[in-house]
């Protein structure tokens, strides 16, 4: 078979599978689009799925993963009412909805523990301190930072391997943000799984000398493939990952908040407002059931005030904050509300 013929055959399977998915969204009553995080996605998803149960499948919620920066991007040109994201909306994102006219309402739905994680053999990096991550991660170390014993003298004199996911990943704004001080700020020598975690669980699973960070929630549904490492922010001495030390503040400075935008001309819909409201009700239990840490009832009370209310905005003022805790981001809800 010719390439041109192959290119002939791929061209019109893609035209033919956009005729069936059109065919199959016209066939449903009504379409709520959702993209974005990966690490917002399953949440969003049995979210998605419970609520069209109660609608007896009248209302279709496609939910897709781009990336909180792929989603964003959709989100701003008014393609999706709604975006998953897991970090903060960023300035030029703001100034993009902005100028097409899109405005948004935030509401923070979970808080995240973003996990440093690395193989069971590995028995030497059990703890990390913030100072040796950036010295792995940062734009300066790619091609001279290559071997575990250039971090810390005490460990092998053995090549490391780097896992993360692809470059619209709000995990990598964050984590950049937090370990090196600056959003996207990375070497870029590393392995990127796109937006799929699951990859980037067996690349670390299945490779001695790996070292990745993921959502808490990927982590815990993988503890026997994975280890998490304790991370020491310098005060601390190595602190793991968890509910516990999300809450107490102590797990720094990779906590994060985890979050949908909405768009508010598209919840006008009242199937829509429908979906928001059932998202905030069952929030709690959907955010427990993937292992993430849940805001306080008082929380999702507030963000359906702030979503009936159209508190347009955000409290970020555009940039990636490092070391935020839960009660921090319950203060700055607080004060945009009152203001």
């Amino acid at each position: 078979m010719s390439l041109s013929y192959n290119f002939k055959v791929l061209g019109a399977a893609a035209v033919l599978g956009a005729l069936m998915s059109v065919e199959g969204i016209a066939g449903t009553d009504t379409v709520i689009k959702v993209d974005g995080s990966s690490t917002m996605y399953p949440i969003t998803e049995e979210g998605a799925k419970k609520f069209q149960a109660t609608k007896k499948e009248a209302v279709k919620v496609s939910v897709g993963i781009s990336g909180t920066g792929g989603g964003f991007t959709k989100f701003c040109r008014g393609e999706i009412d709604i975006v998953n994201a897991s970090r903060p909306i960023q300035r030029a994102e703001m100034k993009a909805c902005n100028k097409a006219g899109v405005q948004y309402v935030e509401l923070p739905m979970a808080f995240d523990a973003l996990t440093v994680v690395v193989n069971p053999k590995n028995t030497w990096s059990k703890t990390m301190t913030v100072t040796e991550l950036k010295k792995m991660w940062e734009p300066a170390a790619q091609g001279k930072i290559t071997k575990w014993s250039q971090v810390n003298p005490a460990w092998p004199d053995e090549k490391f391997n780097l896992y993360a996911a692809g470059l619209d990943s709000g995990t990598l704004d964050y984590f950049t943000q937090a370990i090196v001080g600056k959003a996207k700020s990375s070497r870029s020598d590393f392995t990127a799984s796109a937006e799929d975690n699951n990859i980037l669980m067996q690349n670390v699973a299945n490779d001695k000398n790996a070292l990745g960070f993921v959502g808490f929630g990927y982590y815990m549904q993988n503890q026997d493939k994975i280890s998490a490492v304790a991370v020491d922010d310098g005060r601390s001495g190595g602190v793991i990952p968890s509910a516990e030390t999300v809450e107490d503040g102590t797990y720094q400075p990779l906590s994060r908040p985890i979050f949908i935008y909405v768009n508010m001309k598209a919840a006008e819909k009242p199937e829509l407002k429908e979906f928001v409201a059932f998202y905030m009700k069952n929030a709690s239990a959907l955010v427990r059931g993937f292992q993430y840490i849940p805001l306080p009832p008082r929380a999702y009370a507030a963000n359906m005030e702030f979503f009936k209310t159209k508190r347009v905005g955000t409290v970020f003022d555009g940039y990636v904050p490092g070391g935020l805790t839960l009660d921090d981001l319950l203060r700055r809800e607080a004060r945009f509300y009152e203001n």
